[in-house]
């Protein structure tokens, strides 16, 4: 009993400090760190949460600053991300920016799926227009979104029934379409065909790994549905009243309104070119077209969380004036729209 008494001590000792050395191992290749797991933890036994997902800071001020918003004293901050929490209408959210283009949205996506318990994501912000029957400060919410910057760019001299570089073993399609450069080449006045050496670049499907499926087993998405559930709800809030005036002196000639739409797009491009505005609105009849979008509902499709965006329109993405991009006027106004009806579709659920 007498060296029982002794060695038990050293154990407590020597397994305190492997515990410390594996935690502080843990730290620097990446884990969480002790106090975030434990926030995390306590923050997860009072969800589920609904994650609101929102590209940039003036994009989230007006929720933060709305009235509907109700901050709590949580707030997690994670690998550059902060996690804000709250309610609306009595709805438990947690609020993240993501921060420009697909990438920062599918890091923060998946950061917030992967650590807290999400019921669904709304994600939120401003988009260019490429529809010509909705005006500026509209709201626009689509039933399906694409990535429409995945691209197989055809060599010089190859046409339509040429073979892609990889298409036989399933990398690559020729279904979903493709853009053929030379046809927007300007200046041809005797109606002669030309080439162009960009030649055709066609438009490729996401590869997705869905976490009930094999892994590296792959399938295929170009367009990716919202909840049906969710924009099922969204049809209660077209009727939404949404601000049209800037101020007192400067308001807008149309009134602006709430339009369930097919097709939304999303590429890591700011789009202000008239030319291929034109292009997806003839080709896929898309509406809004954004950054961060696309990215958000991918990852949503593969962790099978329902999932849907609400999108202000800011500008004409190139359609409008020669003069200069309508975001820079109107991307404040376009942001308070988003949000009101965000809100009411919290509301709706």
């Amino acid at each position: 009993m007498a060296g029982s008494e002794v060695a038990w001590p050293c154990i407590v000792v020597y397994a305190m400090m492997m515990i410390s050395m594996m935690l502080n191992t843990q730290q620097i290749h990446g884990a969480l760190p002790a106090n975030t797991q434990k926030l995390i933890d306590e923050a997860n036994q009072r969800g589920p949460y609904l994650g609101l997902v929102i590209p940039n800071s003036f994009e989230m001020n007006p929720l933060l600053q709305s009235p509907n918003f109700t901050s709590t004293d949580l707030i997690i901050d994670f690998s550059g991300r902060r996690f804000r929490f709250g309610t609306i209408a009595n709805k438990k959210v947690i609020l993240v920016m993501t921060g420009l283009s697909l990438i920062n949205a599918g890091i923060t996506t998946q950061l917030l799926l992967t650590l807290f318990n999400i019921e669904g994501v709304v994600h939120y912000g401003i988009a260019g227009n490429a529809n010509p029957s909705l005006n500026i400060a509209d709201v626009a919410i689509p039933q399906y979104w694409a990535h429409t910057a995945l691209w197989n760019w055809q060599r010089y001299g190859k046409g339509l029934e040429d073979e892609l570089p990889l298409e036989a073993n399933g990398d690559y399609t020729r279904k979903i379409g493709y853009i053929n450069v030379a046809n927007y080449t300007v200046n041809v006045t005797d109606g002669s065909s030309y080439g162009n050496l960009l030649n055709n670049i066609w438009f490729q499907p996401e590869e997705v790994f869905t976490i009930d499926g094999t892994p590296e087993e792959r399938q295929h998405a170009f367009w990716v549905a919202v909840d049906p559930l969710y924009y099922e709800i969204s049809q209660k809030v077209k009727g939404v009243k949404l601000e049209g005036c800037l101020n007192s002196t400067t308001c807008l000639s149309n009134i602006p309104k709430v339009a369930r739409v097919q097709r939304g797009a999303s590429a890591s491009i700011y789009l202000d070119n008239a030319a291929y505005r034109g292009f997806l609105y003839n080709k896929f009849n898309i509406s809004p077209v954004d950054m961060e979008t696309a990215s958000v509902a991918l990852i949503c499709l593969q962790q099978r969380v329902p999932f849907i965006a609400i999108r202000a329109l800011s500008d004409l993405a190139g359609g409008g004036s020669a003069d200069s991009n309508e975001a820079d006027t109107f991307t404040s106004l376009a942001a308070k729209n988003s949000v009101t009806v965000v809100v009411e579709f919290i509301k709706q659920l």
